[in-house]
């Protein structure tokens, strides 16, 4: 089976598994895990900031991440389809209060304008009880459902400064920064120095098995560790899994490029098939989406399935596809054909 649906479905090279194996461990919850504590001061220091907090899942990072900077009936701004509000069950609401103001933005990134359209403006006529605390912005780069979209750097810049501007903090949702980073070629802590809290995903692309991380300043931090343990994210022997992260974080970064080149060539190939719709020069790290024309969706992907490509149903007509670490460019092209395949056998079943 050729997995494509997500870079969450890699398995720990043998490396990997040699480095968890001989960790050195403690309790984490007593902050005594040398591993764990090694992984947040390497995170911290490629990030530019002054701590970090491993955590088991993005979704926590991000959700103590908001809970960290608000208080319930607070308001925040991001993205109308940004991971945090689509794809984090409701946590925003559920854990934290939230209520949320959309912005538009396209493939995910929004505007300095944008941000400034959206926040409330004070006058005395107005009750300024009435209306909910606007207390965050946040960013996601890169954007998940944008499919893999890079911010520029200077539109980031511009949309955080907006939004401190008019005292809000700024938290970036950064699971895929790491192909950001080598995508642009800007290094990681220049994209997180406008953010008071920053998240990155050690298994999304690097090929850990679990874990991300929260960074930010020292205090925000100690904060962040308070919410990690309510949200029941407290580690014992955490060390096992961190080193799996830290052998990721030194190690398949770069190659990054390659998952990077494979979605590219997948996007290309897909434009060549009749009933696809792809545009390839809007891939730019490795998420592909592509719409199916020819058939419905489910039954694409159902069909594709059968044949040993697995992939990601991403709305009625978008398909989703993910490059990784245990995706060869053999492997793009034989997806390719197995997607051609079913294609031409549903047209001259005359179902289309």
């Amino acid at each position: 089976m050729i997995d494509l649906r997500s870079d969450t479905v890699t398995r720990p090279t043998q490396a990997m598994r040699e480095a968890m194996a001989q960790a050195e461990v403690g309790d984490d919850l007593y902050g005594d895990d040398p591993t764990v504590n090694a992984l947040e001061a390497r995170v911290a220091d490629i990030l530019g900031k002054e701590a970090a907090v491993y955590m088991p899942t993005g979704t926590m990072t991000n959700q103590v991440a908001l809970r960290a900077h608000t208080e319930h009936g607070d308001e925040v701004l991001m993205d109308v389809n940004a991971h945090l509000v689509r794809y984090e069950g409701g946590a925003p609401a559920a854990l934290s209060g939230l209520t949320v103001r959309p912005l538009i933005g396209k493939r995910g990134i929004f505007t300095a304008e944008d941000v400034n359209a959206a926040l409330n403006s004070p006058h005395p006529f107005v009750p300024q009880r009435a209306t909910p605390p606007q207390r965050l912005l946040c960013a996601e780069n890169t954007h998940n459902v944008g499919g893999g979209s890079v911010w520029p750097l200077d539109v980031l810049v511009e949309a955080a400064e907006a939004g401190r501007s008019h005292g809000l903090s700024t938290h970036l949702d950064g699971a895929r920064l790491w192909h950001a980073s080598v995508a642009s070629g800007t290094p990681e802590a220049d994209y997180a120095a406008p953010f008071d809290s920053v998240s990155v995903c050690f298994s999304k692309g690097l090929g850990a098995p679990i874990g991300s991380a929260l960074a930010g300043g020292a205090a925000f931090v100690e904060r962040a560790r308070r919410f990690k343990q309510v949200f029941g994210g407290g580690f014992r022997q955490a060390g096992i899994v961190a080193a799996g992260a830290l052998h990721a974080l030194e190690h398949h970064r770069d190659r990054l490029a390659d998952d990077h080149r494979n979605a590219r060539s997948l996007a290309e190939g897909l434009a060549s098939i009749e009933g696809i719709s792809v545009e390839p020069t809007l891939v730019e790290t490795n998420i592909v989406r592509f719409d199916v024309e020819a058939m419905a969706v489910g039954e694409f992907v159902d069909r594709c399935f059968e044949r040993g490509v697995h992939l990601f149903p991403g709305g009625r007509r978008t398909v989703r596809a993910v490059t990784h670490l245990d995706v060869t460019a053999g492997q793009v092209e034989q997806s390719l054909d197995v997607i051609r395949g079913v294609i031409e056998e549903f047209g001259e079943d005359g179902s289309r």
